[in-house]
């Protein structure tokens, strides 16, 4: 008796554990039906979840024929009906339906995700239409051609022989990246401060790398030529020995030295940024300092023999300052600068206001050397200048200023011309007046009207003389006139109004 109910004891305890996937006996369980767009590698007994959370199986898996094909939704989809524990009755009808995997080899659950709407009753569908599926790893490996298919999987059995048998290689690598981690943990909190503004960091890599860009190819050679000259230096490996020991004293000493030129560096960014609006305006005036260097260099080269003939000029130079003779010269020169600035005072505004002495100049054409019974005369008369009436003979005007005509150059035509009696002053020469008067007053005023006179153009008769006579008899005319040099308003002592026009 005793034997025959253990028996019956484990029976019942290997049907409950071979059914216990499909739900236990006598359980109330809420069922519903969703719709997939595939099925694929789900099976009856596969898990819902809510949360997470197992809630029940699939019962049982069914093809049907989609009621609302299009749009990309295939023709037959699959029908799959939930046995659900009682916990989640009932699911709201806008409830979503996603297929998961459950590991990597492949095994997958039903995934419910509760909606807002209206509760589903029992035996209620969930449309195809609130349902995903799954994408499988056999999809994602067909979006790539054959030889990539096949070149994944010598990588991955390539990976798996580097790391077979490594073990304790590894284990050897993670404990020696504690120590790692130890010294990275302050590094970070350094990187990570504000003062140390890291944001900055990778725009400013763009950037350079942007500048770069141009010269990749310069890199590229630099790259080349640097491997050369690192295979040259670790062929001698005791000197690259050597060379790395001392680099601990420099570091040491440099370390110092930085902080002793930190007020320097700081004074220096403060010029930096004062230079910075003149480089700015520098890149709009290199083309022009460009065209100078273009220039200046051939003159520079053509400099040199003037240079050594300037050394000899500076060495010579030397010489007669070294002289005792010289110091002489240069008292007696300055007593000489001393008598002559009285009169240097007195001549200066005649030239500096007025331009006398270019005005005497121009009298200097018109001296000529005429031979006489005792040698020669000197003689004043106007070069090249319109002659009026000659021995009688009547010319184009009535009286020149070349010759003695009778008559003072008066600007009136003369019998050959086609207005006999015509007054032409931009044409026929007047009466010229010679310098005088003072190029300063008593009270600063300039007055370089005399002088510039020349040949007047218009009628500027005094009173009382006649119109058939428009000579310039008076070369002075009343009133300053002001500077000779335009824009000159003011000199050491002195205040002159701008020259009237």
């Amino acid at each position: 008796m005793v034997g025959a109910i253990t028996t019956l004891i484990i029976i019942v305890a290997v049907f409950l554990a071979y059914n216990a996937s499909n739900g236990l006996p006598f359980v109330p369980v809420y069922r519903i039906s969703v719709e997939l767009p595939n099925g694929q590698r789900l099976a009856p007994n596969n898990e819902v979840r809510v949360g997470g959370t197992r809630v029940g199986v699939i019962e049982a898996i069914t093809p049907e024929e989609n009621p609302n094909p299009g749009n990309g939704a295939p023709p037959v989809i699959a029908k799959l009906d939930l046995k659900l524990d009682k916990i989640v009755d009932p699911l709201p009808a806008d409830t979503t339906v996603k297929v998961r995997y459950k590991s990597s080899f492949g095994l997958k659950y039903v995934e419910l995700t509760r909606g807002n709407g209206k509760p589903l009753p029992e035996g209620g569908t969930i449309p195809v239409t609130q349902a995903s599926g799954q994408t499988e790893f056999d999809d994602i490996n067909n979006t790539f051609d054959e030889p990539t298919r096949e070149a994944s999987r010598k990588v991955l059995v390539g990976y798996g022989d580097a790391f077979a048998a490594r073990g304790a290689s590894l284990n050897e690598v993670i404990r020696n990246l504690n120590p790692l981690f130890s010294y990275l943990d302050p590094v970070a909190r350094v990187l990570t401060a504000k003062d140390t503004r890291l944001d900055r960091f990778f725009p400013a890599l763009a950037k350079v790398a942007a500048l770069t860009a141009p010269v990749s190819e310069e890199n590229a050679s630099n790259f080349a030529n640097m491997a050369a000259t690192f295979a040259a230096l670790s062929a001698d490996t005791q000197a690259l020995q050597d060379t790395i020991s001392s680099g601990v004293p420099t570091l040491t000493q440099g370390t110092v030295a930085l902080k002793a030129q930190q007020p320097f560096l700081v004074d220096f960014t403060d010029l930096a940024n004062r230079l910075r609006p003149g480089v700015r305006a520098l890149t709009s005036a290199l083309p022009t300092f460009n065209d100078a260097l273009v220039t200046g260099a051939p003159v520079l080269t053509r400099s040199i023999p003037i240079s050594a003939k300037t050394g000899r000029v500076f060495a010579n130079l030397r010489t007669l300052v070294d002289s005792p003779e010289t110091k002489n010269s240069l008292l007696r020169l300055r007593e000489t600068f001393g008598q002559a600035a009285p009169a240097i005072k007195y001549i200066a505004p005649s030239q500096t206001v007025c331009d006398y002495l270019g005005y005497w100049a121009t009298y200097i054409p018109n001296g000529l050397s005429q031979p006489d019974g005792t040698g020669t005369t000197f003689r004043q008369a106007v070069v090249t200048a319109p002659f009026g009436n000659i021995a009688g003979i009547s010319t184009e005007q009535q009286g020149g200023v070349g010759g003695y005509a009778g008559v003072q150059a008066n600007g009136l035509a003369g019998a050959l011309d086609p207005s006999p009696g015509e007054f032409k002053p931009r044409e026929l020469a007047i009466l010229h007046g010679p310098p005088y008067g003072p190029s300063v007053d008593s009270k600063g005023n300039a007055d370089c009207q005399a002088g510039q006179t020349g040949y007047p153009v218009g009628d500027l008769r005094v009173p009382g003389q006649p119109a058939s006579n428009p000579a310039n008899l008076v070369s002075n005319l009343p009133g300053n006139r002001g500077p000779t040099f335009a824009g000159r308003d003011r000199l050491p002592g002195h205040l002159y109004p701008r020259k009237l026009p």
